[in-house]
Formats: C-alpha cells, sequence, structure tokens
C-alpha cells in the first residue's frame, strides 16, 4: 500500500472519529480514562526527564562560555530560549510518542484482532469515535499542562545544576531567566504542543485501528507507529517554527 492511500485512509478515519457521537455519560467515563492513562501516568516521566535535562543543558552552556567577557546571565538566558522553544514541546512530545503511541496502538489493536472492535460495530457504535476521540481530547487538552510543567522542571534542573557544580550562580541563572522575555515564545511552544498532541493521538490509533492479523502483527505495528508518529512530529515541527517565527 502507497503513501498517499495511507494518508487518505487517515483522513477518512478523522472524519468518523468527529461524526456520530457516542452518549454523553459513556463518553465521560471513556474521557476520564484516557486522562489517567495517557496523561497521569505520563508525569513521572515527563517530570523526571525534564529535571535533568534542563540541568544538562544549563551545564554544557555554561562549559562552552569559558570568555570572561561573557557575562554568567547569559547561561540562564540560553538555557530558557532552548528550553522553552524546543526541549519542553518537541523533546517532550517525543517521548510521550514512545511511550503514549505504543500504548494507543496496541491497545486498539488487540481489540481490532481479538474482534472486539468488529462486536462494536455490529451494536451500531461508531468504533472510531468510541476509541479515539477520547483520547484525543486527552491528549490535547492534559498536554499542554505537562509540557508547561516540564519547563518549569526544565529551568529548575538548570538552576540547581548551576549552584550544586559551582559553575555558575543562582542569581546569574535567574536574571538570565528574567532576561528579555517574550510571551510569544510561550504562545508558540503551546502551538506545538496541541498539534504533536493531536498526532500522538490519532497516528498511533490508525495503526492500530487497521492492523490485520495476529499478536505479532500488533508488535510490528506499535513499532510502525512510534517510528511515523515521530516522523510526522519532527516535519510538523520544522513547518509550524517556518510558520510561526519566520
Amino acid at each position: 500500500m502507497n503513501y498517499v492511500e495511507h494518508i487518505g485512509k487517515y483522513f477518512v478515519m478523522l472524519k468518523q472519529v468527529f461524526t456520530k457521537p457516542q452518549r454523553a455519560r459513556v463518553f465521560r467515563e471513556a474521557l476520564f480514562r484516557e486522562i489517567d492513562e495517557l496523561g497521569l501516568k505520563s508525569l513521572g516521566i515527563i517530570a523526571f526527564i525534564s529535571f535533568f535535562i534542563g540541568g544538562v543543558i544549563a551545564l554544557q552552556t555554561a562549559l562552552n562560555l569559558e570568555s570572561p567577557f561573557i557575562p554568567k546571565s547569559l547561561i540562564g538566558f540560553a538555557a530558557k530560549r532552548s528550553i522553552i522553544l524546543e526541549f519542553a514541546p518537541t523533546f517532550c512530545s517525543i517521548i510521550l510518542a514512545g511511550k503514549v503511541g505504543s500504548y494507543i496502538t496496541s491497545s486498539i489493536g488487540t481489540m481490532r484482532v481479538t474482534e472486539q472492535i468488529d462486536a462494536l460495530e455490529v451494536m451500531g457504535i461508531n468504533s472510531l469515535n468510541y476509541l479515539v476521540l477520547p483520547k484525543i481530547i486527552a491528549t490535547v487538552f492534559f498536554y499542554p499542562f505537562l509540557v508547561v510543567l516540564g519547563m518549569f522542571l526544565g529551568i529548575f534542573g538548570g538552576w540547581v545544576a548551576g549552584v550544586l557544580s559551582g559553575l555558575f550562580s543562582g542569581i546569574d541563572f535567574i536574571t538570565g531567566v528574567q532576561m528579555d522575555f517574550d510571551p510569544f515564545l510561550l504562545t508558540y511552544a503551546i502551538i506545538k504542543t496541541l498539534v504533536f498532541a493531536f498526532l500522538i493521538a490519532t497516528v498511533p490509533s490508525y495503526h492500530g485501528y487497521y492492523v490485520k492479523g495476529g499478536s505479532l502483527e500488533v508488535g510490528k505495528a506499535s513499532t510502525q507507529s512510534v517510528v511515523w508518529t515521530i516522523v510526522v512530529i519532527v516535519i510538523a515541527n520544522y513547518f509550524l517554527t517556518q510558520m510561526l517565527l519566520t
């Protein structure tokens, strides 16, 4: 099957996802379940990675600014820009694509190969709306909070790294963080996060929903979905940066 056919099936899937909604009570239960599975259970890994990556960014910046003519406050400024512009929205989304994407594909794919999706269709339920829409809403509304948390912990991790290593003072770092603050950068990061969250929910769902075969094919589809989700995120990141920052 060529790429054009896959793209066409993907958009046909999206059309079915947003039609014929289920009853409010059923949808609400599914939504809270997805928020727990896709959002709350990802808090730990995002917090852990953000803190230490923020420290690494600050340390590497400090080690590369050895000139006495360059103020130490630039370390905080560079770390803030790196974390807000690229690390928090893009790197965290790639991590979530690996963790969440494989879960989405395997769960939907297992339902497909065990004929549970066929049973839903027989009962007159729009299976795509029932399975995919709660995932889209859960990720699109919850992942911006994860990314903002990643920004805060990344900057905090940079401050802690500087204080513990002695390469720069905490005051200089905070001064750099406050220097030349542009609120649009936060808007840019949130817009990217919303797009990436939508892709994280829909691309793995596509691979899981249309999987054919048995458990082996579900495993292959999970790997494939993670790879393609990351590829699409990287491509979308380029075009969003081109449109929003240039």
